[in-house]
Formats: C-alpha cells, structure tokens, sequence
C-alpha cells in the first residue's frame, strides 16, 4: 500500500485509533483521498487537499459527475475530504475547512432497500428442513439473519459464549464500526438455538462448516441463502444483506420506533436508518390525520 503525505497518514492513524473506525472504513477513506490527491497533481501541482478552494472541489466534483460517478459517491467523497479537512484545520496546517457545511446528500435520492414480504419471509423459512446436524445449521443461519438483522461478518463471528441463555439475547462483538450490541432472540429462534446448542454442546464458533469443522465465512453463509431461495422458488435477488433488511423493514412496519431499530441494527444514529421509512410511505399523513385540530362542533 503506497503512503501518502504524511497529514493524510495522520490522519488515517487517527480515524482507526481515536475515531476507532472500522479497518474497512478507513481503507475506503484512504482510496479517495489517493484518488483525490491523484487528480489534483496535474490540477494544481504543489497544492496539498487543505490548501485548495472551495470552487477547487466544486469543480472536481462537477468534473466527476458530468463523468458518471453517481451522486451517492460523490457525497461520500466530500464526507471523506470534509473530514480531513477538519483535522487539517484543527492541526493548524489550514486557515479554514472549506468544505464545512457543504453537504451533497441533499441531491442523493434515497433508494428503498431490496426486501421480502412477510408472507415471502416466511417461504424462505418454510424451505429451511432440519431433518440433519447441516440443516438444522443452515436453518438456524436463516432464521438469525431475519430474526435479528445480523450482518453477514457479525454471523460468522459469533461464538457460543455469546449466547446468554438465561436472559434470551446474544451479543455481537464483532460488529461495524467497533460497537458491538446486545440482540433480544425472537422465541421461536430461541427455541430452535437452544436444540442446536443441546446437539453440540461445544465452545468456540456457533456456527462451524461440516467439512473440517471450520468456522463458517461470508462465502458459506452465501451459499447456505442461495439455496434456501432456490428451495423457497423466490425470484428477485435475495441475499443475506436482504434478510437484514427485511429484519429492519417488517419492525417498521410493525410501528417500533426508529431509534429502537437504529439500536437494533447496530447504527450510529436513527438518520442512517431512514432509508427504511418506504416500509409505510403513508405513516406521516396517517398520523396528522389523528391530531384533533378545529373546532369540535
């Protein structure tokens, strides 16, 4: 991996051990600052980031979109340079962030998440047998992925010891961004976990793979969806970040609120989580319509 200016590396070492970002998030900070610095090279040569203009970015990031890069991208590109700029002007190496309140979200229209009905929730479990040791695993896989919106990673990642029996929920240790959650277990999961952990009595990882008795990977919690979904004979792409979205929808639609889910589903804030409002686009002039407004008579 190449270094960059050594403000930029700083500045990484700090999102990862102070900001405590997640290795991944950090790498995709790092690529557009890379990016970034690249483009500017022959732009303004000499210029660090924190020394360019606003009307600098303005017309990179016109640049870009007039080059197709979808307006979700380049919002998260000024997040990124937003950021470093901040630290840039907190070190005292720039007068200004020049990109302070200059948010691109604004022009992102949000996309609903692909999701299942319930009724198609329920066909998908329907086609999880669990007449074998590798079924009733791959059930089980299934039934947390829906019942508790875990991310693909935070699956694999459980151990047994994360299971806390008497008191019906489990815990994620290894969850995004470092923020690891406790997750009540629906009852009917619970009841098929607690079979599970009868049968196999052991320590270490939950879920193992048949062959070797590895942990399982992303790959096999992958396989194990698309084949439930063969099974189940559904045809829009489903997959296991599908079913986590399908955890969030069916709660919203059900009316928990929306800092309830965002706890639930690991999120920063409620605001990450109001991509979900398409579950009831109607809620907001259902609920004005029960304020009573006017005179009665």
């Amino acid at each position: 991996m190449s270094t960059l200016d050594p403000l930029i590396e700083g500045y990484l070492t700090y999102l990862f051990e102070v900001g405590r970002k997640a290795p991944r998030t950090v790498v995709d900070v790092r690529c557009t600052l890379k990016r970034t610095a690249a483009a500017f090279v022959t732009r303004r040569p000499g210029v660090p980031l924190w020394r360019l203009t606003l009307e600098d970015y303005l017309r990179w990031f016109e640049f870009e979109r007039e080059h197709a890069r979808s307006a979700a991208s380049l919002a998260k590109d000024a997040s990124h340079l937003r950021g470093l700029l901040e630290y840039a002007w907190r070190s005292g190496r720039s007068e200004r962030n020049v990109l302070d309140g200059l948010n691109l979200h604004q022009s992102v229209k949000l996309r609903a998440p692909n999701f299942l009905t319930l009724e198609q929730a329920e066909r998908l479990v329907r086609a999880c047998p669990r007449r074998t040791t590798a079924e009733r695993r791959d059930r089980l896989i299934i039934l947390l992925l829906y019942g508790c919106g875990l991310r693909t990673a935070e699956l694999c990642a459980l151990d047994v010891a994360d299971i806390a029996r008497e008191r019906q929920e489990l815990t994620v240790r290894q969850a995004k961004g470092d923020r690891p959650r406790v997750l009540p277990i629906p009852d009917g999961v619970y009841c098929e976990l607690l079979a599970y952990l009868l049968e196999h009595r052991r320590r270490g990882a939950l879920f193992r793979t048949a062959h070797r008795g590895r942990r399982i990977r992303s790959a096999d919690v992958c396989d194990t969806v698309r084949a439930a979904v063969a099974r189940a004979g559904l045809e829009a792409p489903v997959t296991a970040r599908t079913l986590r979205h399908t955890f969030a929808t069916h709660l919203m639609d059900r009316g928990v609120d929306l800092a309830v889910i965002a706890s639930l589903m690991g999120h920063r804030s409620p605001q990450e989580t109001g991509v979900y409002l398409h579950a009831l686009p109607l809620r907001a002039e259902a609920a004005v319509r029960t304020l009573k407004l006017g005179d009665p008579r």
